[in-house]
């Protein structure tokens, strides 16, 4: 779940409904309960999932299978009316929706329109940018669109330092886009969406920690949020990327000079009973560590969402995960779904 912030909380318990709250109980029962009897047991329906409108993207990250052209799995745009199918299905169970995985969310031209219809039916929207496509237009449209929350990702205070990771990317275009979301919030007098600047602290930009909050500061942005970096080969961490700051990273580093994850791992993930992600082409995966869909648990072309969720793969991977969590390949860099209330 987002991090605490009394506003974007407000917004987003207005939009609990007796149903979504029943849901939510029935939920966390059942993962609760799953625990006491060392076997999955799973009642209700997500309480959150995410969408994924593109697996495309203008930038070209190290880390990020997106920018790299790594996958494996089609490139393409989810279409809206594949979507509208599965939000009735499922709207009145789901109280947060998250519109990302892979990719850039603007880069699919129909992606405002569908936050719009996820928005109107009362369910609490979020979505995250590199802010490249944050023009005077598509800002107001943004604001518009009803999107409860803005997660531009920001990782450093100059071009020097940002094109490091984001790599052709330009700090002026996501400042600039930043300031229109400002504006057109005040212009349209909308406390939504909530927007931060999402930092990923990597060894080469860990230097500007306080010079992000002041920016933001200086912009109007709402909160700053420092995120983790997560590294693929992290015993070598050939990029470089692990900061020196502890608190900022995954790993800690050995005496040898390698590094190991700092999750132990328990046998247990909450995100497996609460959420999902989608990908643009319906395939229904665990969670947004299997960034290539490689445990594929259902196609929301061939089965219905309800169907899927309460499968036998579905069942069968809940299981394996309770069984041994570090055999799974997809958790192995996780550094999260240990608690509840994350």
């Amino acid at each position: 779940m987002p991090a605490f912030n009394w506003n974007d909380s407000t917004n987003l318990a207005s939009k609990l409904t007796p149903a979504r709250l029943w849901n939510g109980v029935k939920v966390l029962s059942s993962y609760y309960i799953s625990q006491l009897r060392k076997k999955p047991v799973q009642w209700g329906l997500p309480v959150s999932i995410s969408f994924e409108p593109t697996t495309s993207c203008n930038l070209r990250c190290p880390e990020c299978p997106s920018g790299l052209r790594a996958f494996t799995r089609p490139t393409g745009m989810l279409q809206k009316d594949f979507f509208r199918q599965t939000i009735d299905e499922i709207h009145k169970e789901l109280l947060y929706l998250i519109f990302y995985f892979q990719g850039e969310p603007y880069l699919n031209p129909s992606f405002l329109e569908m936050v719009k219809y996820a928005a109107d039916k009362k369910i609490y929207t979020a979505t995250s940018t590199n802010a490249h496509y944050l023009t005077e237009a598509n800002a107001r449209k943004t604001v518009e669109s009803g999107l409860d929350r803005l997660i531009i990702s920001i990782d450093g205070t100059t071009q020097e330092t940002y094109k490091q990771y984001r790599v052709g990317g330009n700090i002026d275009k996501v400042i600039e886009g930043a300031k229109n979301i400002v504006k057109w919030k005040k212009e349209l007098n909308s406390k939504t969406p909530f927007v931060f600047f999402q930092f990923l602290v990597v060894k080469h930009n860990e230097h500007q920690v306080e010079e992000i909050k002041q920016l933001a500061k200086e912009i109007g942005v709402d909160e700053v949020r420092f995120k983790t970096a997560q590294v693929y080969d992290y015993e070598n961490d050939p990029n470089h990327l692990i900061p020196t700051i502890d608190k900022f990273s995954r790993y800690k580093k050995n005496a040898d000079g390698t590094y190991t994850a700092k999750n132990k791992l328990a046998n247990r993930c909450w995100k497996l009973w609460h959420s999902n992600v989608i990908t643009w082409d319906g395939l229904v995966v665990p969670c947004c560590f299997d960034k290539d869909a490689m445990h594929r648990l259902g196609n929301l072309k061939n089965q219905s969402f309800k169907t899927i969720w309460q499968n036998d793969n579905y069942k069968q991977f809940r299981a394996e995960l309770m069984q041994g969590r570090k055999n799974i390949d997809i958790c192995a860099n996780c550094s999260e779904g240990v608690s509840v209330w994350q």
